[in-house]
């Protein structure tokens, strides 16, 4: 018998028959043929049975760092045709990468050795959960003869209770399954990673270390794919919040729209242009929803982040008398201390599968997408605050030429990376000036963008990247990165050579955490300055294609991307671009003040 995955949206079976990825978006169903099932000749072992699991869902890279008690595990990975095993330097680059795999994929997983190294990985975890993004976290566990007893096993704090590792998996993880018994380990593994796809966060799987090899029946046959309930709208709550929402926004004079970054976690994207192209509102995205939206659109007017919005934007949002904000997160960073001028009353807060309009009504079981679907119907053409922006707006200048052997500046760089992207790229963007910088780039159609707003962990960007381009291999990945947050995770540099990885990675050497600098400056914000280059060439040892260049000027820069563009088109980039400590964008001037504020506020009276 032959098992197929077929996806709701489309009903046409594979053509080759084979157990394919399941997309992010797609609902599966299962139908059976007589054709030989394609893993009749498997072993029946749990290792083989969480590896295929892993290649049904989507996953073709597992990002992984060996301990003793996940070896025999990922031997059955490796055994496992159509999955990639990728060793990286750390675990916690092993997080990041599988986030970045994620976000290109739907799903990503990495494979970790028991709490010395499920401890380690648990930062990039806890990263991935803030961003909504289903990553497998497989954890190699103690022997299952263990349990229960009173030995004390190394990798752990010397105590006989070996759940300190799942105690604190279970606040980042939405499901955590220890698997120790062979019995229930079918179900266990299948719970967890269902519920990282349903739920869109990541899950805790440990595996003890004895099991992987041992066959069992609950393995004995090809697992049938997954089959996720389709979630649906209740029909009555939506018919009622499109009523009440159509009759909100269309007594307003001037609405706007603006995304957020729940569009990602909604699948509502598409959803969303198709009511912004019917109703004429002008269409704004929150910092965290850049690259959600086609920014070719053409009432597309920027990104709303209050003081430090691209221009004019934040005047036609706050001036607005209704908006809908599509999954929109507000926290301290992305309100700029809590600074926005924005009402509640005119606000229509739609969340994957609830929303809100003003301080009320409330609908539940509603569906992001469902409803801005239907609302297209509804709503009456209005662009009126879109030509008050396109009254007021005023074509931001480019950075004048710079002068020969004039000290290269940052606004010059970021000119050249805009002029550089293509559908064929994907931009990431590391925490720090690189936010407000990259945030400044006008993205082609189909080029990609990432950055980790909400967790803002220093250094995710390198782990990203490498999870990123091996998710994406019909794009050349472009990474802004501050010299602060090199020195966090640098070393996986050199997996990116070891998979051929093509990426260009601009290092902005300011010497220190400048995005700190301008919050609350002192000297532990200075760091010590690397020769940059220099690491990446011992990195690179002669193994693999790697170019490396420091620029100073803009006509180095200018040679720098002609040769990375050209004959190293091949190679990964390494440019690392020398500018002046003190020089920032002024969005991150305001901003950081902004921010600065809003943490030193004294204690309330009590």
């Amino acid at each position: 018998m032959e098992t197929k995955i077929i996806h709701i949206d489309s009903w046409k079976p594979t053509t080759n028959g084979s157990v394919g990825s399941i997309p992010s978006s797609a609902v599966s169903i299962v139908q059976n043929s007589v054709a030989p099932c394609p893993f009749a000749n498997t072993e029946a072992t749990l290792g083989r049975h969480l590896a295929r699991r892993l290649v049904q869902i989507g996953v073709t890279d597992v990002f992984c760092v060996p301990g003793d008690f996940n070896l025999t595990l990922l031997d059955h990975l490796l055994a496992e045709p159509g999955l990639n095993l990728i060793g990286c330097c750390n675990e916690l680059n092993a997080g990041y990468a599988a986030d970045g795999f994620a976000r290109r994929r739907g799903v990503g997983a990495c494979v970790v050795t028991f709490t010395v190294g499920g401890l380690s990985v648990i930062n990039a975890i806890a990263g991935a959960y803030s961003e909504n993004l289903p990553v497998i976290c497989i954890v190699g566990g103690p022997n299952s003869n263990d349990y229960g007893t009173n030995r004390i096993l190394h990798h752990t704090i010397g105590l006989p209770d070996f759940s300190q590792e799942l105690q604190c998996f279970q606040t980042v993880t939405c499901y955590q399954s220890v698997v120790n018994n062979l019995e229930d380990a079918h179900e266990l593994i299948d719970t967890a990673i269902s519920t990282a796809l349903k739920d869109s966060k990541p899950v805790y799987i440990s595996v003890s270390c004895n099991l992987p090899g041992i066959p069992h029946p609950t393995f004995s046959r090809e697992p049938v794919p997954f089959c996720l309930s389709l979630k649906l709208s209740n029909q009555m709550g939506l018919e009622a919040s499109v009523e009440a929402a159509a009759e909100f926004l269309n007594k307003a004079v001037k609405p706007v729209m603006v995304a957020g970054p729940k569009l990602r976690v909604a699948k509502a994207s598409d959803a969303f242009v198709e009511l912004a192209d019917a109703c004429g509102y002008p269409v704004a995205v929150m910092p965290s929803a850049k690259g959600l939206v086609p920014e070719d659109h053409p009432r597309f007017i920027g990104t709303y982040w209050g003081a430090v919005s691209s221009p004019c934007c934040a005047e036609i949002v706050e001036s607005a008398d209704a908006y809908i904000f599509a999954g929109p997160i507000f926290n301290d960073y992305s309100s700029v201390g809590y600074s926005l001028l924005l009402k509640k009353e005119k606000m229509v807060t739609v969340q994957p599968e609830r929303l809100v309009i003003g301080n009320g009504p409330a609908f539940g079981c509603v569906l992001m997408k469902d409803f801005f679907r239907a609302l297209a119907k509804k709503l009456k053409w209005n662009m009126t605050a879109y030509e008050n922006y396109h009254r007021i707006y005023v074509p931001v200048g480019l950075p004048v030429q710079s002068e020969p052997n004039e000290p290269l500046k940052v606004n010059v760089l970021f000119k050249h990376i805009q002029a550089m992207l293509s559908s064929d790229n994907a931009v990431i963007a590391e925490t720090g000036d690189s936010w407000f910088n990259c945030q400044k780039l006008k993205l082609p159609r189909g080029c990609g963008y990432e950055f980790q707003m909400q967790y803002g962990s220093i250094g995710w960007s390198v782990g990203a990247t490498l999870g990123y381009a091996q998710a994406a291999e019909d794009k050349r990945v472009i990474a802004s990165i501050g010299d602060g947050s090199f020195q966090v995770t640098g070393q996986d540099v050199s997996t990116m050579l070891r998979c051929g990885q093509n990426n260009i990675i601009f290092l902005i050497n300011n010497g220190g955490y400048t995005i700190e600098v301008e919050i609350h400056d002192g000297p532990y914000n200075l760091i010590k300055n690397w020769n940059y280059t220099g690491f990446v060439d011992a990195i690179h040892n002669g193994e693999g294609n790697c170019w490396t260049t420091k620029v100073r000027y803009e006509e180095e820069l200018v040679e720098a991307i002609k040769t990375a563009m050209g004959p190293k088109k091949d190679s990964l980039c390494f440019i690392e671009v020398i500018v002046h400590k003190h020089d920032t964008s002024k969005e991150l001037l305001e901003w950081g003040s902004r921010v600065s504020a809003a943490n030193s506020r004294p204690p309330n009276p009590q």
